[in-house]
């Protein structure tokens, strides 16, 4: 891996496991072994683990039915050769969610993709989550390096009151601050302004989108793990993007 200043491939890792929205699937033919890919949107977990929302018709889900053993791709789809951008091949196994997994996965992901809302419960549907075994970063010619799972995801110990303040949290600063959310997007992180909305927040960041534009990850200066802890540093972090004009 050439050195490079600002490149640390966990970072990177976390930030395209939190940004990306769409992702190629592989999974194992039932009977014969082949080998299977399809496009799939996806969403993260608290820990940055992704999270899949799939029908029971799909071929992949009988796949995955059959044997969890799954690859994810990711990338950046940045303009231009995409050979050039950042991607991630995550490998892991499936896990069906149910009961209170499920419930927090439904949520997370609805967050990130509202239009699934339309059949999100339907019974051929089921939330499924990628508990990862390992990763492989791909971030430009000689950056390339293999992660180990504990290195890329976020530790929730300790954070059990922010986990499940997130969604009230959520629901406050979409309704009250969308003005320190778009001062985030377009001081700290040189997005385009736009009607960004917070979809999601764990010890390490916040999550957000907006209409036509990429996903984008806040990333916070220390960890937490209460919802004070919260409060605080968004209110930093809004007086840092103020100051920043």
């Amino acid at each position: 891996m050439q050195p490079t200043a600002n490149f640390t491939a966990a970072n990177l890792t976390r930030s395209l496991l939190r940004r990306s929205r769409q992702g190629a699937l592989a999974t194992l033919m039932v009977g014969s072994g082949d080998p299977y890919c399809s496009l799939v949107n996806v969403a993260s977990h608290y820990d940055g683990s992704p999270i899949l929302l799939i029908s029971r018709l799909a071929v992949h889900t009988r796949n995955l039915l059959a044997d969890p053993r799954v690859s994810l791709m990711l990338d950046e789809r940045a303009a231009g050769d995409p050979l050039e951008g950042s991607r991630i091949m995550v490998a892991g196994t499936t896990e069906e969610a149910d009961g209170e997994l499920k419930a927090v996965l439904r949520r997370r992901y609805l967050n990130v993709h509202p239009s699934a809302e339309g059949f999100a419960d339907f019974n051929d549907f089921s939330f499924f989550r990628i508990r990862l075994s390992g990763v492989h970063l791909v971030a430009g010619f000689g950056r390339i390096v293999d992660l180990k799972p504990e290195k890329v995801l976020t530790s929730l110990e300790g954070a059990e009151a922010l986990v499940a303040a997130e969604q009230n949290a959520i629901e406050h600063v979409n309704r009250d601050h969308r003005d320190a959310l778009n001062l985030y997007a377009t001081r700290l992180l040189g997005a385009e302004a736009a009607d960004w909305r917070c979809t999601g927040c764990d010890p390490d960041g916040l999550d957000m989108s907006a209409d036509k534009h990429d996903a984008l990850r806040l990333d916070f200066p220390r960890r937490i793990a209460t919802p004070d802890e919260l409060r605080v540093i968004l209110k930093d972090l809004a007086e840092k993007a103020r100051a920043a004009a």
